[in-house]
């Protein structure tokens, strides 16, 4: 029986999903460990098959250990390779690609510290399993037209005449979106336009033994902007091209760009075209239709913050509708999405943009360990090192497990710090509660962390906590 033909029979979804990519799938996973019934619509047969989005960076690594994945990425990616500089067929220099080779080793508060290779293929066959795992479903094969809402929900009409309705609709179909254009959401934010005029071709390959090392992310400059990349993706005999071209005669790119023969490419595995974009979309939101991913906003693949911001879209959004649909919290609280999403989007594709053109290095910025929240609707006062907003450090416990650990699932967590101020009463299904000795990256105070691990609330006294996990609705779900 498909997930089409099982939702028809067991009821209506919560929320559909437009999209099997790794927005789509992260926001199915998290809705669906939070108890909402969610179902990813996909028009393709199977999973995208490609590398494209192959970077991924610290921050998204503790979204993954939250998703309970981050072990089996980690088993299937690798460290950024140094790049080789070659010209004329002989190596003439080395550069940091990422700008993190001389970062050392984890810390207590940030356990990853460096951003991860992994092919995108593979990052979404990880979320897949284990969506499925915990009971989540993918329609494949199923192709969204278009949509009607009201005040009380969305119905999604499909190309076989068939009409799916549920509470929300989240379009998670990529830049080119269906859903997006149904509704008249222009992409003009960041100019709306080309990074820079050139096609670029992207595409995975695989090279006859001893053509290139794996050691190494190549580079080929050439003369009036001819470009080509060629990396090795780890856990794969393969090697993503990367040109300056507009030709898909992969084979005949890498002879023109590199010191490479057609010959020595033996397979070419996925190839696509694309000119480099920054746009963002003018609202993330129409009514109970919203726009997560590539859907909301494009960027340069040159930062390698597309699939990550896309993903923390879905950390992001997945709470809050959980605590909505599930937990009786006021629908306004989806609105916050759009307001404290939409300023980091427009930071990343920034950054992007500015790495496309040269005019930054990869660094700091791009391991998005330090964007948070600040100022925005659900964060409140700040207490010791931290103010509300900012992301939670991790740290070690005295039985040995980690604050992490202690944050993992669905939860709201209360942490006291350094301090024996009494705290309000809580539902223990709803906050897990836990005092700790001082802590440098806390300092003393009381902080509530949210379920995606920033702190919504801080302060030294409770004094107006209980007001605002009010906001939140109660702990036992709704049936």
């Amino acid at each position: 029986m498909t997930a089409l033909n099982s939702v028809k029979e067991s009821g209506a979804p919560d929320v559909l999903v437009v999209g099997a990519g790794p927005t789509g799938l992260a926001l199915a996973l998290d809705l669906t460990r939070r108890g909402v019934r969610a179902l990813v619509l996909e028009r393709a047969d199977a999973l995208f098959p490609g590398s494209r989005g192959k970077g991924v960076q610290p921050r998204t690594l503790e979204v993954l250990d939250d998703f309970g994945v981050v072990d089996a990425v980690l088993a299937d990616s690798g460290n950024a390779p140094m790049g080789r500089i070659w010209q004329g067929g002989n190596p003439v220099g080395e550069h940091d690609m990422l700008g993190d080779g001389d970062i050392d080793g984890p810390t207590d508060a940030e356990p990853h510290r460096r951003a991860r290779l992994i092919p995108q293929w593979r990052t979404q066959e990880i979320l897949f399993a284990r969506l499925t795992e915990i009971g989540g479903r993918v329609a494949f094969g199923v192709e969204l037209i278009g949509l009607d809402q009201d005040a009380d929900g969305v119905d999604a009409h499909l190309a076989d005449g068939a009409t799916l309705r549920a509470a929300y609709l989240v379009a998670a179909d990529g830049g080119r979106s269906t859903v997006r254009k149904a509704l008249g959401i222009a992409m003009t934010g960041q100019g709306g336009a080309s990074v820079a005029p050139d096609p670029m071709v992207v595409a995975d390959v695989r090279l006859r033994p001893g053509a290139l090392d794996r050691d190494h992310w190549h580079v080929f400059p050439g003369a009036d902007g001819a470009f080509a990349a060629i990396c090795p993706l780890p856990g794969t005999d393969d090697y993503q091209l990367v040109a300056r071209t507009d030709d898909l005669d992969v084979p005949a790119v890498v002879a023109a760009l590199t010191h490479l023969s057609a010959r020595d490419v033996t397979e070419v595995r996925w190839a696509s075209d694309f000119r480099p974009r920054a746009a963002m979309a003018d609202r993330f939101r129409t009514g109970r239709v919203l726009l997560a991913g590539d859907a909301a906003h494009v960027h340069s693949p040159a930062g390698g913050q597309g699939l990550n911001t896309s993903v923390q879209d879905a950390y992001n959004l997945g709470w809050k509708l959980g605590q909505v649909l599930r937990h009786g919290a006021d629908p306004a609280l989806v609105d916050t999405y759009e307001q404290e999403r939409q300023p980091v989007a427009a930071q990343m594709l920034g950054l992007s943009t500015r790495i496309h053109r040269g005019e930054e290095e990869r660094g700091e910025a791009g391991r998005q360990l330090g964007l948070g929240y600040r100022g925005g609707p659900l964060s409140e006062g700040s207490a010791g090192a931290l103010e509300a907003g900012d992301r939670a450090p991790d740290g070690p416990l005295p039985d040995g497990s980690r604050l992490f650990d202690l944050f993992r699932g669905p939860h709201f967590t209360l942490l006291a710090v350094g301090t024996d101020a009494e705290l309000p009463a809580v539902d223990a299904e709803f906050v897990l509660t836990r005092r700790i000795d001082a802590y440098e990256p806390y300092g003393k105070g009381i902080f509530l962390v949210r379920p995606d691990g920033y702190v919504g609330w801080a302060g030294e006294e409770p004094t107006g906590l209980a007001r605002y996990l009010a906001r939140f609705g109660g702990a036992a779900p709704r049936a």
